[in-house]
């Protein structure tokens, strides 16, 4: 996937939210459900808007700085929040990523690390294609030494339909740069992510 460094532009397919509601009308109806009483008949609607908010990501600019103080070691963003879309079932996929990269000559503005994770989550999603969605545009956008991204997530469509393994969590990981080939990196920062769960 090719990307633009610095600038994310918000994804917005075209949108007929009437007719969305009236498909969401139609698959309830359609598994049964009635949507006469007070309590139901606002449903499709919501339940349109609800997608319409959960596939629909920001813009936003990658702020970034130059390493003037020629700071060499790791930065990293811990448990930062994840809300996305599992792509094969429409449920959602919850979790926390970590972010984390070893500067090269800029270093970036933090919380971009967690809006950067945010744009990508927008939308249909699986967790593995999300993991390197992140790290290749932080890799593109800041030509760091290294970049490594881990998700941890539970998806609802595993654990409320099907195998209903409640409490499972997959996790995915992504190196690039020293994080891949330096074994001494990529052991601190796996460390340090894993600190986070504890």
């Amino acid at each position: 996937m090719t990307v633009t460094p610095l600038v994310l532009q918000q994804r917005v397919p075209q949108r007929d939210m009437a007719a969305a509601e009236q498909a969401a009308a139609d698959l309830l109806t359609a598994l049964g459900i009635r949507l006469d009483s007070d309590s139901l008949r606002e449903t499709p609607g919501r339940l349109a808007r609800a997608y319409a908010e959960l596939l629909t990501s920001r813009p936003f600019r990658l702020t970034t700085f130059p390493n003037d103080e020629g700071y060499d070691e790791l930065v990293l963003a811990r448990g930062i929040p994840i809300r996305s879309v599992c792509e094969h079932h429409l449920l959602p996929f919850i979790g926390v990523a970590h972010v984390g990269y070893f500067p090269g000559d800029r270093i970036v503005g933090l919380s971009k690390l967690a809006r950067t994770v945010e744009h990508f989550a927008h939308g249909l999603q699986v967790q593995e294609r999300l993991t390197k969605q992140v790290a290749d545009y932080l890799t593109e956008a800041l030509a760091p030494k290294g970049v490594g991204v881990v998700i941890e997530a539970e998806h609802l469509c595993m654990t409320l339909r099907g195998v209903r393994a409640n409490g499972t969590t997959t996790v995915t990981s992504t190196m690039q740069g020293i994080l891949r080939s330096d074994p001494r990196s990529r052991a601190e920062f796996l460390a340090l992510t894993r600190t986070a769960g504890q």
